[in-house]
């Protein structure tokens, strides 16, 4: 494929320079059909499997083979570059808005959980397309420019440079798909070359510009054919974004312009531009928008940490280090009597080892994240409930319960005694609970209360019958 398009590529400029005016235009024209044709082929042999953004892309092909009929001679004729703002100026102004919404279709794929990817497209073009304006473009424009041709080929520089910018971002994450994306790449480069070039050669010959034109053509029709093209358009599997957040878009969007503006003041010898605070107005709402992404990932990721820090990560019940300190809390609001009792219960599962000897552990894990359930549904919203580490639960009832310690401690027994499926299989398991009560002026810190509770939980499973097989499983359709 790569020897292909190099000799095509070749073939098509040596064509063009050796050919008179009126084969020139063929020649081009020629050049113009090959993307038409490798795109259709591509989409119609099932092979690029996301057909919408490579659907927008042909459309922006059929827009420009459109112009070329329009006006056949509008690039060898050298009309690209002198901003006429003609017909064909502004078809192909329209034929690159939907190559922009082909690749930002793409790129919505790759970052969906990546918004600031799209921004970063976003702020490339807005970055790239003043210097390319203020310094290369918009100086070299010929007396033929009227100001509807001026706004075209800025707009025009501003899509193709998030076109680029899309591809680009695109290529973070899908790392397979980056031959295609190095064609689409070319092809982008190429044709924004081109209004820099045909600018700075409107008074001269427009061979050069017309060989990259094809050149772009021709590197755009590789770019579908390629086996990873699909890859484009499809994610890959743990890559949804970039690993760290390109920072330097933001300093570079809030100094570009600044800079241009800088140069010009320097310099001297040019009047104002309006582009500059129209494009830095459009520009500081992007990055304000960035940073407040950028805030918001920090915000989510800090509640991320916080939570994991307090939390099981099995179960989601809070860990053993949150649950000795809110004890704590407990007992300190006891002595200052703000509450009128504390009640603690430690739970030990039995017949829990022999679902992970014969399930797997796997199979224990979904038992145990069953518990949690049933633990956190038989107490008050206030109550908390902990996991101490592998099989063994703690419940914390804050202030007197109607129920007792006892009543909560049969209820959470009768809970845990429910059959529970696992893996296509019902269990049954139990539990041994110890119950230890503190009140106000009673001289029971943490540690003497957690010690009571886990002495009478030491009873409790004593007298418990030794058939801990009793969780032995039993097939969901046979008796429990």
């Amino acid at each position: 494929m790569h020897a292909a398009f190099a000799g095509l590529s070749a073939a098509a400029v040596t064509a063009y320079a050796l050919a008179g005016p009126d084969l020139r235009i063929v020649v081009f024209t020629a050049a113009t059909t090959v993307p038409i044709i490798t795109f259709l082929l591509a989409l119609g042999a099932g092979h690029l499997t996301d057909r919408l953004p490579w659907l927008a892309a042909t459309a922006g092909l059929g827009f420009l083979s459109l112009g070329q009929v329009l006006w056949p001679d509008w690039i060898p004729g050298h009309h690209l570059g002198r901003a006429e703002g003609s017909t064909t100026d502004l078809v192909m102004a329209s034929a690159h808005l939907l190559f922009l919404i082909g690749t930002a279709s793409a790129l919505r794929r790759h970052g969906r959980k990546d918004p600031g990817g799209l921004i970063d497209a976003a702020l490339f073009g807005l970055c790239a397309a003043g210097p390319l304006w203020e310094w290369l473009i918009g100086p070299n424009l010929g007396p033929d420019a009227t100001p509807f041709g001026e706004a075209l080929v800025l707009a025009d520089v501003l899509v193709l440079s998030a076109v680029l910018g899309c591809v680009i971002r695109i290529g973070v994450t899908a790392r397979r798909a980056r031959g295609p994306l190095a064609y689409l790449l070319l092809a982008g480069l190429l044709t924004l070359a081109c209004d820099v070039v045909s600018v700075l050669t409107v008074h001269g010959t427009s061979v050069w510009t017309a060989q990259m034109m094809m050149l772009a053509y021709l590197t755009l029709a590789a770019g579908p054919v390629l086996p990873s093209a699909p890859l484009v358009t499809r994610p890959e599997s743990g890559r949804s974004t970039a690993e760290h957040p390109p920072l330097g878009w933001l300093g570079a969007a809030l100094c570009a312009n600044p800079v241009i503006a800088a140069v010009q003041a320097v310099q001297g010898n040019r009047p104002a531009s309006v582009v500059l605070p129209i494009s830095t107005m459009i520009v500081i709402p992007v990055v304000l928008l960035r940073l407040r992404l950028l805030s918001a990932q920090r915000d989510r990721a800090e509640r991320t940490l916080a939570h994991q820090a307090h939390h099981d990560e099995l179960t989601g019940l809070y860990n053993r280090r949150h649950i000795v300190t809110r004890i704590d809390e407990a007992v300190h609001a006891l002595e200052q009597r703000e509450l009128a009792e504390v009640t603690l219960l430690l739970c030990d599962l039995n017949g829990f080892k022999p679902v992970n000897d014969r399930l797997g552990h796997q199979a224990g894990d979904l038992v145990l994240q069953a518990v949690a359930r049933r633990l956190t549904a038989t107490v008050r919203e206030d109550d908390l409930v902990g996991r101490l580490g592998g099989d063994e639960f703690v419940v914390l009832l804050r202030g007197a319960h109607p129920a007792g310690g006892d009543g909560v401690a049969a209820r959470i027994a009768e809970a845990l005694r429910e059959p529970i499926e696992v893996a296509g299989t019902t269990v049954r398991i139990g539990a041994s609970i110890g119950t230890a009560r503190a009140w106000p002026g009673a001289g029971l810190g943490r540690d003497e209360l957690i010690g009571r509770a886990d002495a009478a939980m030491y009873v409790a499973k004593a007298a418990q019958p030794t058939a801990d097989d009793r969780a032995r499983p039993v097939p969901v359709a046979g008796p429990v």
